[in-house]
């Protein structure tokens, strides 16, 4: 209770990390909603369209290292509201796009760079950095939890533009929605003035990136944990991206995808705070694996069968409570093993592995579709590779537990 006491002065900075994190995730995650009008009024295949959507998790992933890098360097603030202001202009750009070019610049170029600097990664180190360890990875999860309250509210008001007014109204509501990336990124940012706790003994030697870098690619759970993540980052991706669509091949009302986004952004919020709230009591890297699994299995008893809005809105709340709930468990896993200095460069690292299996998921699935004319095999390969990387990471979790204070660089 001391320990929650002890919030208060840093409560204005988890406030803007949660809402930072809720706009950013939450506005991007319901990109798909747009796709069957985009792709008709626009005169662009669904593969054009989740190719967009693939540039923009592959930029993501290759520029959140140099915006972790750049935080720790210039301050969280500037990076933060940077990326702010290139959201919205990408949101800008998107609705005005013509062809695919304005959508792959809007969509993907532009909104990659900006989730760089103000979305799961930054905010994550942001909250770390604000909060004593005893209390962290519950903190956590109370931040992913908030990330998908974002969804909640963009899905439905995306759809309900949609139908109304078409798409491009739809990504407008959006680009009003995200000015409040401004005031929570300001916000955030006075973690800048907090300083960082003394190193510890055993802790890796973080003079430098440099050394930073070469000790987490020397580390064995590290990249563990980093090749199980470009599954996570798979799963999730191909089902933002094509849920909706999906539902609307099958002859559901459109307005069910807006509800299932819904459905997976409110039940997120149990499960990060769970599995913050387990984090800080089991192995986090066996928790990984274990939702890694889990939503295999899940994704197999939904796709099995054709949907029903019954099915499909307690698949959305299942998958919703394995959603999220990676993040305190990655993010507490990097501090503990990497400390706090680097752990938004080091954490950007694994997260490019994330960013590359949302490029498989969100352009994959597409192809395979305009290939197939189907989703299956997308979503039994989902499955086979998230099994896997389930069992493999559990296994390894088990058998070489990574311990605070990675081995130093030599």
């Amino acid at each position: 209770m001391s320990a929650l006491r002890s919030l208060r002065p840093v409560m204005p900075i988890l406030i803007g990390a949660a809402v930072l994190l809720s706009l950013s995730m939450g506005l991007r995650q319901s990109l798909g909603l747009f796709m069957q009008s985009m792709t008709q009024d626009v005169s662009i295949s669904i593969a054009d369209f989740t190719l967009a959507i693939a540039i923009q998790n592959l930029v993501w992933g290759l520029a959140q290292p140099f915006a972790g890098a750049m935080a720790t360097r210039y301050g969280f603030r500037p990076i933060m509201l940077a990326g702010s202001l290139l959201y919205l202009t990408a949101l800008v750009v998107m609705a005005t796009a013509n062809g695919f070019w304005g959508l792959a610049l809007g969509a993907g170029v532009f909104m990659g760079v900006a989730m760089a600097c103000a979305a799961s990664a930054i905010v994550m180190a942001v909250a770390t950095r604000a909060v004593p360890p005893s209390v962290r990875s519950t903190i956590l999860g109370m931040v992913s939890a908030a990330g998908s309250l974002g969804a909640v509210i963009a899905a439905p008001l995306g759809q309900t533009l949609l139908d109304a007014y078409g798409w491009r109204a739809g990504v407008w509501g959006f680009a009003i929605l995200a000015i409040g990336l401004l005031p929570a990124a300001f916000a955030a940012g006075r973690v800048d003035k907090l300083a960082l706790p003394a190193a510890k003994p055993n802790e890796v030697d973080s003079s430098t990136a440099r050394t930073a870098i070469a000790a987490a690619l020397r580390y064995p759970p590290f990249l563990v944990m980093t090749a199980a993540y470009f599954v996570c980052g798979m799963q999730l991706v191909f089902l933002t991206t094509h849920l909706p669509s999906y539902l609307e091949i099958c002859g559901m009302d459109p307005m069910l995808g807006a509800q299932a986004l819904g459905f997976i952004g409110a039940f997120n919020v149990l499960g990060s705070l769970f599995f913050g709230w387990a984090g800080g009591r089991w192995n986090k890297l066996a928790l990984l694996g274990m939702i890694y699994a889990l939503r295999s299995l899940v994704l197999i008893w939904y796709f099995i069968a054709l949907p029903t809005p019954q099915t499909t809105l307690i698949f959305a709340s299942i998958m919703g409570f394995l959603w999220l709930g990676v993040a305190p468990l990655v993010a507490g896993a990097v501090a503990e093993m990497f400390g706090l200095r680097w752990q938004a460069m080091v954490q950007g690292f694994a997260f490019f592995s994330h960013q590359i299996g949302s490029f498989v998921g969100a352009f994959g699935g597409g192809l395979l579709y305009s290939m197939l004319g189907n989703y299956t095999l997308a979503w039994q390969l989902g499955v086979a590779m998230g099994l896997s990387a389930g069992i493999v990471q559990i296994i390894f979790a088990l058998l070489r537990p990574s311990r605070q204070g990675a081995p130093a660089a030599a």
